[in-house]
């Protein structure tokens, strides 16, 4: 059967996280987005692991995040809450903040931290990996410098898809998750990228990590949904403070030293991949599914209707759309465009042109998030300045 899976997000124990993000809320507003699976996140977290356990037979998969001595960022996915306390009792002795964030760092290596995830018999790839800040392809020029061996998946992080990702021709065998990296339940936060599985089951958390297993060991992986990574914080180079975007060029002759305004230019995910293509060519192996491009309903009603998310005219409409349909993910890639107009004639033609790739759309870099627009708006680039036509197709 083809699921619908979010396999990394963030509890109320790690930084920047809504107080709300608990079993309880995953559970009731996951399966309103349209997931069947949702990773935990934050497992090596002691009161989260607690938690984890009283809901061991829901459809939930075991999963954290750590931190590196490099400031590599790993996923890891675990069998059980026993495999989970294992990888706790190591990692402890080399985290000093194991209690304190649901996302640890520990003072170890790529290859330390491979070798003790597969001695218990866990999963493990890069988290977002090619994100200027925390990304192994920051830290790295090759996954095995980090590893010295084949990790068991990439995530691809929300300012990159499918097609960046294959220009590298070390990852072009293995496969790659889309998920949303989520600190909230709201439904343009979960589920914003998801990944589309064939399994055979879903039960409890060893049931699931046995099937998330097979997905990946014999690509089962029917389909890859995100954000056009246009709409990622981090997808063109750009100024952090003032979000300036610069060519590679123009960064690198300013010594990554924004002239506007003096602060640091981060190299954008686009530009990245360019440089660590060595063929410049988009080579998809033939297991690679599709990556299909889609963006939050709520974005998608505020932008038709003028109104800022979690305003009460945004919510109504939401629900109106839920109420109808039964969750976000049918909306967006599944009911008839004209059934979806006839509940709000605006949000039904964003929808429209979403699909068929006509939106525009402003690109994101330097930690500012893109956007989707009804018309062309001009890049504030350093030099020259260019509409969105140069980046999105009308």
């Amino acid at each position: 059967m083809i699921i619908n899976a979010d396999l990394h997000i963030h509890s109320k124990y790690s930084m920047g996280t809504s107080k709300y993000m608990d079993i309880e809320h995953i559970l009731k507003y996951g399966p309103v987005k349209g997931l069947d699976l949702i990773a935990t996140g934050d497992c090596l977290h002691a009161k989260w692991l607690e938690e984890i356990e009283k809901y061991a037979d829901k459809p939930l998969l075991l999963s954290t995040e750590v931190e590196d001595r490099n400031r590599v960022h790993h996923l890891i996915y675990l069998p059980h809450t026993s495999q989970a306390h294992d990888l706790r009792d190591k990692f402890s002795k080399y985290s000093k903040n194991i209690d304190a964030d649901g996302r640890p760092r520990v003072s170890l290596n790529g290859m330390e931290i491979i070798d003790a995830v597969r001695d218990i018999g866990g999963l493990i790839g890069p988290a977002h990996a090619f994100t200027p800040w925390t990304s192994i392809y920051k830290s790295f020029t090759s996954i095995y410098n980090c590893y010295a061996r084949k990790p068991d998946f990439i995530e691809l992080g929300l300012s990159a898809d499918t097609d960046m990702a294959d220009m590298v021709k070390e990852l072009r065998d293995l496969p790659f998750l889309s998920n949303s990296d989520a600190h909230s339940f709201y439904s343009h936060r979960l589920g914003r990228e998801f990944n589309q599985m064939d399994v055979d089951e879903l039960g409890g958390l060893e049931t699931n990590f046995e099937e998330v297993k097979k997905v990946l060991k014999h690509n089962k992986i029917t389909a890859n949904y995100g954000l056009d990574p246009n709409l990622g914080k981090y997808h063109l180079t750009a100024c952090t403070r003032c979000y300036t975007r610069f060519t590679l060029e123009d960064a690198t002759e300013n010594n990554f030293k924004c002239p506007e305004c003096k602060g640091t230019i981060k190299r954008g995910v686009h530009d990245k991949t360019l440089e660590l293509s060595k063929d410049k060519k988009v080579i998809h192996p033939d297991f690679r599914p599709k990556y299909h491009k889609i963006i939050p309903l709520a974005e998608i009603i505020s932008l038709a209707i003028g109104k800022n998310i979690g305003t009460k005219s945004v919510d109504t409409i939401w629900e109106q759309y839920i109420e109808k349909y039964g969750n976000e993910i049918d909306v967006l890639i599944n009911e008839d465009i004209s059934e979806l107009k006839k509940i709000n004639e605006h949000v039904g033609k964003i929808i429209e042109l979403f699909r068929t790739d006509k939106i525009y759309i402003y690109p994101g870099g330097g930690g500012e998030y893109g956007h989707i627009s009804k018309v062309p708006v001009t890049v504030k680039w350093y030099k020259p300045t260019l509409t969105l036509d140069s980046w999105v197709k009308k």
